[in-house]
């Protein structure tokens, strides 16, 4: 396993920031760690990233425990926190040598010019970091994360500022980067996560309230079934309610377009069959799973 978390508690004076929090991340998965405001996201990432020791529990990356082999750790992990920390007065060349050089990198230029071309530094290489735009600053500090050529990469909020060409550039290259490390992602958007995340972590007040892979914690998250149907033709709302096994509709404001909430896939023939006596055509009928915001909002109120 790339991290292993066990039972870990952080307590800050009487606040618990993180309560008997426990969870793996595999090799080669991206996984997004989600939670509102000092859910006890960062702090997480900070033991990881052994910036600073957990109260009680145990954390170990890549076989290596964060107390009693930092060094070891922190060989292994390539951290982008939420508020990039560059030398904004040195060349872009010169900050990925520099600390190329505090990990002791062989072959540093060679090293450099590789790390430029995998993030699409190539036509900013020559400017000052304080020259570049948001978007080229994240990619600066997506590559002093890599520049030792971890096998895990933690990114603390690594699209945030950013305009929507600038997002889609930086989430294609955490995806593709994704295909040979594993990522732990932190990150607000949801879209983010749905994009690119094999596995969703959620927390809340300090606690794990989902731990699944993306595609199951949409899938599983209702009891029930949402439909998406349409007629060819104008049906009456009382109609469709009467359907056995419905509990509610709602109708778009577009065409002959209704959400049909089902206690089961079995009444999908009941909406065919209504169909059928009705005289209209089922023109699309197709299964919605609920966003995967909504689920963040159910999981972390009250």
């Amino acid at each position: 396993m790339s991290v292993i978390v066990n039972n870990v508690t952080k307590i800050y004076g009487q606040q618990n920031a993180l309560d008997a929090v426990s969870f793996v991340v595999d090799p080669g998965h991206i996984v997004g760690f989600l939670g509102p405001n000092g859910a006890g996201k960062s702090t997480m990432m900070k033991i990881i990233t052994c910036f600073i020791p957990q109260s009680s529990g145990s954390v170990s990356v890549c076989g290596y425990d964060v107390i009693e082999q930092p060094i070891d750790v922190k060989k292994q992990v390539g951290y982008l926190p939420e508020h990039n920390p560059l030398y904004v007065d040195m060349y872009v060349k010169e900050y990925l040598q520099f600390v190329g050089g505090i990990y002791h990198v062989k072959n540093i230029k060679e090293r450099v010019k590789e790390m430029i071309d995998i993030v699409g530094l190539g036509i900013e290489q020559n400017k000052k970091i304080g020259a570049l735009s948001k978007g080229y600053r994240q990619r600066v500090g997506l590559a002093q994360a890599m520049i030792h050529d971890p096998k895990v990469l933690i990114l603390d909020e690594p699209t945030t500022g950013l305009d929507p060409n600038q997002l889609e550039e930086i989430r294609a290259l955490i995806k593709n980067i994704g295909k040979e490390k594993t990522i732990m992602l932190s990150t607000h958007i949801m879209q983010e996560v749905e994009a690119i995340c094999d596995k969703t972590i959620i927390i809340n007040h300090g606690k794990i309230v989902a731990n699944e892979s993306t595609k199951n914690l949409k899938s599983n998250s209702s009891k029930n079934i949402v439909l998406t149907v349409e007629f060819d033709k104008t049906v009456a709302l009382k109609e469709i309610q009467a359907i056995d096994g419905v509990l509610q509709v709602k109708k778009k404001p577009d065409a002959e377009i209704w959400l049909i909430e089902i206690t089961s896939d079995a009444v999908r023939n009941h909406i065919f069959q209504f169909a059928m006596n009705k005289e209209v055509v089922v023109l699309s009928l197709q299964k919605e799973n609920e966003s995967l915001e909504s689920i963040f909002k159910k999981l972390t109120t009250n």
